[in-house]
């Protein structure tokens, strides 16, 4: 069996001419996702950016730092979060492992595994449209040896659906760095204050601040530059050390915590958006541009408010049923079923 479209007879957002026979049963799931579009309790949150632009690929960042004109990026660990990053604009958005705190409640970048990581990674990049994107590599799923990193980043660039991975270290992990580019990964390094490293460093300390740690900084710096990285990430360290090292590199640097002498700045986004309760510790170089948690207490507290009081929801946010209809229900109903 099967159902005509006539000539010119709208399906969707297409025009068919005949003779087109298409089955009842596709003609069904067409009419009832169309129904289901407009009544449905829950609808797709991607929606294309007022402004389009096109897709920010490594050459893209190349020629920004060519420019001179600094990188943004932003964390991102959900499709909400990656979504509103790629609508403002971001150069880069990074899947940080720092969602082991923001997002799964952990103590420490440590905790989050592989797995998790890529299941976000998928998640963001299923909302990022023109953005750069990486992926963290999560401590414990590259330190063993090269091999074992290359196998991880493809799992993450494959899996994750991103266009790239972050890893921490400097000299030591040159030869892992070289591995993974040469597989045609793109590499983001990340030195100066390692998260992964914090018991070794001693908690989270301003790296470089002597002579002997400033030439420790630069030297890791030089190594993943050599090694292939596209840009590297330079955590707490002091600014005049970083645009040092930004003057050095013919890679783009990504500042957090070091000054604005780097090609571009990276924040965690549930840190400048003001996402957290009161009382909630940020670092010094953070800057909060917003109250996400302070609206989002206002919006629930007033849905609560509503709901105690029957307010919510009112006639417009309900669906109608006929008169008639209720009749028919009360009349089928009373006789048939009873509690």
């Amino acid at each position: 069996m099967s159902g005509r479209l006539t000539r010119l007879q709208p399906v969707g957002n297409a025009l068919f001419s005949p003779p087109v026979h298409v089955p009842k049963s596709t003609v069904s799931r067409v009419a009832l996702s169309q129904c289901q579009t407009r009544q449905s309790s829950h609808s797709p949150l991607g929606a294309a950016p007022a402004t389009q632009r096109k897709k920010v690929t490594l050459n893209t960042l190349r020629s920004l730092h060519q420019k001179d004109e600094p990188i943004t990026m932003i964390t991102a660990h959900d499709f909400p979060s990656a979504h509103v990053a790629d609508h403002a604009g971001m150069d880069m958005i990074l899947v940080g492992d720092s969602l082991a705190m923001v997002a799964l409640g952990m103590e420490d970048t440590s905790e989050v595994v592989l797995e998790e990581m890529i299941l976000h990674c998928r998640s963001v990049s299923r909302a990022t449209k023109s953005a750069f994107t990486i992926g963290d590599l999560p401590m414990g799923c590259y330190e063993i040896a090269p091999e074992q990193a290359l196998e991880s980043a493809i799992k993450v660039v494959k899996e994750g659906r991103v266009q790239g991975v972050k890893l921490e270290g400097g000299l030591e992990y040159a030869p892992t760095i070289e591995k993974i580019t040469r597989a045609g990964i793109p590499v983001l390094g990340h030195v100066g204050l390692t998260p992964q490293r914090q018991h070794a460093l001693g908690g989270f300390r301003v790296q470089g601040k002597t002579t002997a740690g400033a030439i420790k900084v630069l030297e890791d710096a030089l190594a993943v530059q050599a090694a292939g990285c596209f840009g590297v990430v330079l955590e707490a360290i002091p600014a005049e050390l970083a645009a040092f090292i930004t003057k050095k590199l013919k890679i783009p640097t990504i500042g957090i915590g070091a000054g604005n002498g780097c090609s571009g700045q990276v924040l965690v986004q549930v840190d400048m958006s003001g996402n957290f309760p009161p009382g909630r510790f940020l670092p010094k170089f953070v800057k909060k541009y917003g109250d996400v948690w302070g609206e989002s207490m206002k919006a629930i507290e007033a849905y609560k408010k509503e709901v105690k009081s029957r307010e919510y929801p009112a006639k417009e946010h309900t669906y109608p049923m006929t008169p008639e209809a209720l009749v028919d229900l009360e009349r089928v109903a009373e006789p048939n079923f009873t509690t």
